[in-house]
């Protein structure tokens, strides 16, 4: 009990401390304050304070050394890989230019996932995608949650790929897919296109790679030139 206890006050310190350097309370380059401050500040033990402060190193945000402190690190050090850097990330108000930075790492990677998909989804995976295509269908008439759904059919893809390095990333677009889908269907007024998504799983049935690719890259371009069109 007293383990869960500890790990528990760890992952809140971490999350804590992880948010506030995101959000610019704490500046890059600047000393936060030090374990036995930050202990007695967050009214947590010193072992639970220096886990934290480990799993903030690991994560890319900070660097801890003996009589120099623990430093902020700039942005290009942070691991955006981490869902919770990403997490604390966009949930902080993030900007444009970071959904657009997300986008285009959603353009790299979902497209060639469809196509793989067209060629290696079991039966299976191709119904997963389909139940998400009836649960997008059902949230347009209130019945399911339409980011939920969209975000289970693009996850879909990623799994279906049959690419054990484009399915590690499942977590990572599913984490930041929470932000850019809500952003994108509140700038068009609309949820996600069926019409374009029905596309997409017929192309993986029928074994079409190059239309899967195609359809998928359709969406993401409309999404790149709508945050465009709002820099």
């Amino acid at each position: 009990m007293a383990t869960n206890i500890k790990h528990n006050l760890t992952y809140q310190l971490t999350h804590d401390l992880g948010k506030a350097i995101v959000t610019g309370t704490y500046k890059v380059n600047e000393s936060l304050p030090t374990e036995a401050e930050l202990s007695v500040e967050y009214d947590v033990s010193r072992s639970a304070t220096r886990e934290a402060v480990k799993m903030l190193s690991a994560k890319g945000l900070i660097t801890s050394r003996p009589k120099k402190g623990i430093t902020v690190l700039p942005e290009e050090s942070w691991n955006m890989f981490d869902t919770d850097v990403l997490g604390w990330i966009l949930s902080s108000n993030p900007s444009l230019k970071v959904l657009k930075s997300f986008t285009e790492v959603r353009a790299a990677i979902e497209p060639s996932a469809a196509a793989l998909a067209a060629v290696n989804a079991t039966d299976e995976e191709i119904a997963e995608i389909a139940y998400a295509l009836e649960r997008m269908k059902a949230a347009e008439t209130g019945l399911d949650d339409p980011l939920d759904s969209d975000i289970a059919f693009h996850t879909g893809l990623l799994k279906a790929s049959g690419n054990p390095f484009i399915i590690q990333l499942t977590d990572f677009i599913s984490t930041a897919l929470k932000v850019s889908i809500r952003y994108t269907n509140a700038t068009k007024g609309a949820t996600g296109d069926i019409e374009a998504h029905t596309q997409i799983l017929n192309a993986i049935k029928s074994g079409e790679p190059d239309t899967a690719r195609q359809c998928v890259k359709e969406i993401l371009d409309e999404a790149i030139e709508l945050i465009n069109s709002n820099l």
